[in-house]
């Protein structure tokens, strides 16, 4: 394939990548001092946001761009009895390829709920499109595909935010505003949560459900006989828990916690150095019949993982909880959870900030925030490069258990100095014809 060229607003690459999975559009007024160009509405013009993706995740998406005065004119997934209801729900045309979505021109932007697997390669197609893009998290299964849809996002001057709502929730921006001022003195360590890592599918095959287009669903990765436990994102156990289909809990609770490390540390565009395991050595199960996530898990946190910042701080997974971390300063101690924050002294939430150095972006509503950097071409609370790096610390996690080494990690080259056995993990191999373009 060559992707090379850009794709026109009015029609994705015919020989590109074939797939398929929801898309919805929306009605959004734009300021008059917002000029009309190929890519973004002008003065009053409504823009269309198309959700590709309207299964569990998606639909939750759409019900709450719904409540911000947004309209869904179009939904796409590889289930087409799935798109054609909820469809139905939002009045909505409904279709089975996401390229069909990008092709319209009444779409100015995309949100995407896929699975893990297939969310870079629609990211990547709807900046190269034109659109701008809402990604559920984690942003990425790889780090590889990270920057190359970093890099789309830039060279098509593109609006991306990634589902990592947190950050518009006004306890966690004050917690991570509070460490970031040195409200608990110079931090020491910080305990995250222990997420465990994926592990193995061999689940027997069932019939594929009418209007189910399992090659498609499949995708980038090896084709496999379908099952419900495995198409499901969270049964027993779903493809959350597998690989090559996701980062396990690793990247889908550690995208929130490790974002929380990230903003709080004031490592929005860079990471730790160095990446080491504590315990006995990764020897994930292969689950060959339905079963929940219970032992899967347990198996899969073992050997626990620590990091360690160039400026010294290290991070260590343990008892910490999955939507934040616990700072250790020597001043003090801040936890930070989803959308509510604790201390000890517990005076040190409580006392205002007496003019901070450090003020972090503030958004009160995440699709508000989202919509707002639209109209006005500003990075959002959770711009692309922030999802990004997130997300690269959950597959550092995850490589670090694999290998079950000591890892050096280059932050700015994002490369393992000197260690093809680790730089071979920063990618994975796709099934054709669904590899990512060479160049963006």
């Amino acid at each position: 394939m060559n992707h090379d060229r850009k794709i026109s607003r009015r029609l994705l690459l015919k020989k590109g990548t074939v797939a398929a999975t929801g898309a919805m559009a929306i009605p959004y007024l734009i300021p008059s001092g917002v000029l009309a160009r190929e890519g973004q509405p002008g003065a009053n013009d409504r823009i269309g946001v198309a959700g590709i993706g309207v299964g569990r995740q998606g639909t939750g998406d759409l019900k709450l761009l719904e409540k911000r005065g947004g309209v869904v004119v179009a939904v796409a997934d590889v289930d087409i009895k799935r798109a054609k209801k909820v469809g139905a729900r939002f009045g909505a045309e409904a279709t089975q390829d996401y390229r069909r979505v990008l092709e319209r021109k009444d779409v100015d932007a995309i949100i995407t709920a896929t699975t893990d697997h297939w969310r870079s390669l629609v990211c990547i197609h709807a900046c190269q499109a034109g659109k701008d893009v809402y990604a559920e998290k984690p942003m990425t299964l790889t780090i590889a595909e990270g920057r190359k849809m970093v890099d789309a996002t830039r060279k098509y001057n593109r609006v991306f935010q990634t589902g990592s709502q947190q950050r518009s929730m006004a306890p966690n921006r004050l917690g991570c505003e509070l460490i970031r001022n040195g409200r608990i003195g110079k931090i020491k360590k910080v305990i995250g949560y222990n997420y465990p890592s994926p592990w193995n599918c061999a689940l027997p095959g069932q019939p594929v459900p009418d209007g189910l287009d399992w090659d498609m669903w499949c995708g980038p990765t090896p084709l496999v006989p379908y099952h419900h436990d495995l198409f499901a994102p969270r049964a027993k156990p779903g493809w959350i828990s597998f690989q090559p289909y996701s980062g396990g809990e690793m990247t889908g609770w550690g995208s929130h916690g490790f974002d929380q490390i990230q903003w709080a540390l004031g490592m929005d565009e860079s990471g730790p150095v160095e990446i080491w395991t504590d315990g006995l050595k990764f020897d994930p199960p292969t689950y060959d019949k339905p079963e929940p996530r219970k032992r899967g898990e347990e198996i899969c946190a073992i050997p626990r993982v620590n990091f360690r910042y160039a400026n010294g701080i290290v991070v260590e997974l343990g008892r910490g909880n999955p939507g934040g971390g616990i700072f250790i300063g020597d001043e003090g101690k801040i936890e930070i959870f989803r959308n509510r924050i604790t201390s000890n002294p517990a005076e040190l939430v409580k006392e205002p900030l007496d003019n901070p150095t450090v003020r972090l972006y503030k958004s009160s509503n995440h699709m508000q925030n989202w919509l707002d950097c639209i109209k006005t071409r500003e990075k959002p609370v959770a711009d692309v490069e922030t999802g990004h790096r997130s997300a690269t610390m959950c597959h550092l996690g995850n490589i670090a258990r694999w290998l079950n080494r000591r890892l050096r990690w280059d932050p700015e080259k994002e490369v393992f100095p000197g260690d093809a056995e680790a730089n071979s993990y920063l990618d994975r191999p796709r099934r054709k014809p669904y590899e990512l373009p060479e160049i963006v």
